[in-house]
């Protein structure tokens, strides 16, 4: 997970707080990164590496996590009257930091999907590679997912076509940026929603179920800062597409505990202006559980990272795991 805060801060241990980082003045303020997932994964039902590749299109296609983190990122660093539009610039630089974690949350989903359930399964490099143990990769939907990737996420979408530049827009106007950004949220949830529809394992549908709440959450952000810089309201036409969320399962629990009416800040000080914009008495979209939007200063709780077996015979068979582990407990009783 990741959020807007510190690049180079002399001093600064992994152990403390955001808002030590905020009142030291030597730090100089970028992304800090932190150890969790924006939500907990379920664990895999079975090793299922078509599946991954239909989630890839939420990673690295058009409308993906790729898209929207590159657009929302770029445009905050190309913002331009930062000081005097400040509650504009904000929203863009809280969800570019919400983005980045999409991306590892995806990223997180593709590879536990082809990696399959949890084990602590036998790590050392002792399989006989000779007999082809892996003669069904050659026929999976992505081969280079594990040809060239080791079953990992990579920047491309559902077909392995790469993801590419030209689906950033960053204009230097705020309302065509808002207006493109808008645009780009909507697109994004009805993939979203197609690709849940293609799959049955529970790791990817909640990847979709939670990506769907959040980003209703930012289709109705920039609807509303448009609707307070043009007073065009847009949000008359919200939901587009139109999803209701009330009838997808793993949508519920995100609802029930008000994520969609909740914006984050990332941050222990900064972007507070998004208040401004997220707030101000406006409410949850119809359809949605009532109730008012509210600014939450920092991160989502979190869930853990699942460790992923290591199969030897499957990515490097000539080197020797037992001794690398060792090396590594070695280390990290050092670190102690």
């Amino acid at each position: 997970m990741v959020g807007i805060v510190q690049a180079a801060c002399p001093n600064f241990g992994p152990q403390a707080s955001l808002s030590v980082l905020h009142d030291r003045p030597e730090c100089h303020v970028m992304f800090l990164r932190v150890d969790k997932l924006q939500v907990e994964l379920p664990a895999p039902k079975k090793q299922d590496p078509n599946a991954a590749a239909a989630l890839q299109e939420l990673l690295g296609g058009k409308y993906g996590e790729m898209s929207t983190l590159g657009n929302y990122m770029f445009q905050s660093f190309n913002f331009r009257s930062k000081a005097k539009l400040r509650p504009f610039y904000s929203i863009v630089a809280a969800i570019t930091a919400e983005e980045l974690g999409h991306v590892e949350l995806v990223s997180n989903g593709v590879a536990m999907l082809a990696n399959g359930p949890d084990s602590d399964g036998d790590e050392t490099g002792d399989a006989d590679i000779s007999k082809a143990p892996f003669e069904e990769m050659r026929d999976i939907r992505l081969a280079a997912s594990f040809l060239s990737n080791g079953g990992g996420a990579m920047p491309v979408d559902s077909n392995g076509a790469s993801w590419n530049r030209d689906f950033v827009t960053t204009t230097g106007n705020v309302v065509v940026d808002l207006l493109h950004n808008f645009h780009l949220e909507c697109g994004a949830r009805l993939h979203k929603l197609r690709v849940y529809e293609t799959l049955t394992d529970p790791t990817g549908r909640e990847v979709c179920g939670y990506l769907l709440v959040r980003g209703s959450v930012h289709a109705h952000a920039y609807a509303l800062a448009i609707k307070q810089i043009t007073g065009a309201d847009i949000t008359k036409v919200l939901p587009t597409p139109n999803i209701p969320l009330s009838k997808i399962p793993e949508c519920q629990k995100y609802l029930a505990e008000g994520s969609h009416r909740r914006l984050y800040t990332f941050s222990p000080a900064d972007y507070k202006e998004i208040a401004g914009i997220w707030g101000n008495g406006e409410t949850a979209l119809p359809g949605d559980p009532p109730g008012e939007l509210e600014v939450v200063d920092g991160m989502p709780q979190g869930g853990k990272i699942h460790d992923l077996t290591g199969v030897a015979s499957a990515f490097t068979p000539d080197y020797a795991p037992e001794e690398m582990f060792e090396v590594a407990a070695r280390l990290y009783k050092a670190s102690r």
